[in-house]
């Protein structure tokens, strides 16, 4: 969220519709249970503020980034989605072409399968392409393990565990909407994030109890 420090946020570039809603949930719960702070374009809705400005600042505030290419395909129109490869472009040109910090920013790159990308962003070859299987499982085990080797930080808990934890939020959801008021079919970010912050406290210290 806004404030965050730079080292422990994570940039995520993916679809914001309802076909990746459950991944765009897990990535966001993964992100937090590995202790580190998602930050997306649906954080902010300030009419005012010019998109690509946004985008740009938030790219420079996060050391990490998640980007999905998945959901590059042709629309009803026969065009493509390509607001994920741009996002991945800036971030790219950002790491090359920043500041020094700036340069040791952390990229991974999802898609359904693992060479689908070479028919649509050939240029990216050669990068450590991750492939999920639109499986919310496979997701998970890719982000936690993506986000511990990069990171480094031994606090980070098994895929296992995490995989665990949000089945048992997922479960808790409708329940924990209901007690806040919310919306489940109409969750904002911003409230999707807190309460998965609040629900995952609150584990910790029930585990800690017990």
């Amino acid at each position: 969220m806004p404030g965050a420090a730079r080292k422990d946020s994570v940039f995520i570039n993916c679809p914001f519709d309802r076909t990746y809603q459950p991944l765009f949930e897990v990535i966001v719960f993964t992100v937090i249970a590995c202790g580190f702070v998602p930050r997306c374009a649906l954080e902010e809705a300030d009419a005012g503020d010019v998109r690509i400005e946004k985008l740009l600042r938030l790219i420079r505030g996060c050391r990490f980034a998640i980007h999905d290419l998945s959901a590059v395909e042709l629309n009803a129109n026969g065009l493509p989605r390509f607001n994920m490869p741009f996002e991945l472009g800036l971030d790219l040109g950002c790491k090359r072409f920043g500041s020094k910090i700036d340069g040791r920013k952390q990229l991974l790159i999802m898609d359904r399968e693992q060479y689908r990308y070479q028919q649509f962003l050939s240029d990216i070859a050669g990068q450590d392409i991750r492939a999920h299987h639109h499986d919310i499982d496979e997701v998970a085990n890719v982000v936690r393990s993506w986000l511990r080797t990069t990171s480094k930080r031994t606090s980070i808990p098994g895929d296992g565990f995490i995989r665990d934890q949000f089945a048992a939020f997922a479960s808790a959801l409708p329940e924990l909407c209901d007690e806040g008021r919310l919306n489940r079919g109409e969750l904002q970010y911003v409230d999707y994030a807190d309460l998965v912050n609040s629900w995952l406290r609150n584990s910790i210290e029930e585990q800690s109890r017990s």
